[in-house]
């Protein structure tokens, strides 16, 4: 989802983009197969930055022991076999740009959060520190090394919105547990704009929490979206009811929460282009 749209912009800035593609590698595009360890940057000539956005959905079904290993091997994994590769160019990149997640904060009620918070404890938070920790290589050798840590990414064409649109469209859709858990989000065009950023400035480095500075809670956030589509919220699914469908997936996604802001990006005086969620919505759903 970020990825498509990352190489358009990037492509419009003037930039040359090379796809990492996982087979059949087109025109300009390198072959990665991060399951076999297989990489080869050292032969496709001058690279000036890496953005690495790959990882398994972690919303795509009920967690259980194989689906949690998908998830964390794909983000780990990949990430150790660039920082390695990296490590061993004799001319690398200066600049190493990696997905994590505001996960890595875990649950922290009404709290507001910035990237010197400490990480958190639970499932989500060991694989966003251990898919940080795996980009040592790169930090070693002297790269400027930026760890993305994306809210919930807001595009009708993927991720948590994608899921929730159905339901919200039937008028089915309505709180979850409390309601009063935070979520943290960000617009699509403002993650592409804060890579922008993030390749145009130097100074930044480590942490930067990718969200929009008005975190919302999530009856905030379903009294928006309903308001948006014109549909009636009234539905509620009680918290044990998120866990008899959704297992352990329904206690560190749905029913608790992080209030981070961005203060990185605040520092940098990054201009957001939707900072208030229902200008954001109504612009991904063109409403």
């Amino acid at each position: 989802m970020i990825g498509s749209a990352l190489v358009d912009f990037l492509t419009e800035r003037g930039c040359s983009v090379r796809r990492l593609v996982r087979s059949r590698p087109q025109g300009d595009d390198i072959l990665w197969a991060p399951s076999h360890g297989q990489i080869d940057l050292e032969n496709a000539g001058e690279i000036e930055a890496i953005i690495h956005l790959a990882g398994e959905n972690i919303a795509s079904g009920r967690w259980n022991k194989t689906r949690k290993a998908r998830i964390a091997d794909s983000r780990i994994d990949g990430t150790d076999l660039l920082a390695a590769e990296i490590a061993r160019m004799s001319r690398p990149p200066k600049l190493l740009i990696s997905a994590s997640a505001v996960g890595y904060y875990g649950h922290q009620g009404d709290r507001v959060i910035d990237e010197n918070q400490p990480r958190g404890s639970g499932f989500l938070s060991d694989v966003a520190s251990d898919w940080e920790s795996a980009a040592g290589p790169a930090v070693d050798a002297g790269l400027r090394v930026v760890f993305l840590r994306l809210g919930l990414v807001l595009s009708p064409s993927g991720g948590a919105l994608k899921m929730m649109l159905g339901p919200f469209r039937w008028g089915l859709g309505g709180v979850i547990g409390s309601g009063r858990q935070y979520m943290s989000w960000i617009d699509l065009d403002d993650v592409l704009g804060i890579i922008g950023l993030v390749l145009d400035d130097s100074s930044i480095s480590g942490p930067v929490n990718v969200v929009s500075p008005q975190a919302v809670t999530n009856r905030e956030f379903t009294k928006t979206l309903g308001r948006v589509l014109a549909r009636p919220t009234l539905g509620r699914m009680p918290a044990f009811a998120a866990r008899l469908i959704f297992g352990q997936m329904a206690d560190e996604l749905l029913l608790r929460g992080a209030r981070v802001t961005p203060k990185v990006l605040c520092d940098a005086e990054y201009q957001f282009q939707r900072p208030q969620l229902e200008d954001a919505l109504r612009n991904v759903l063109n409403r």
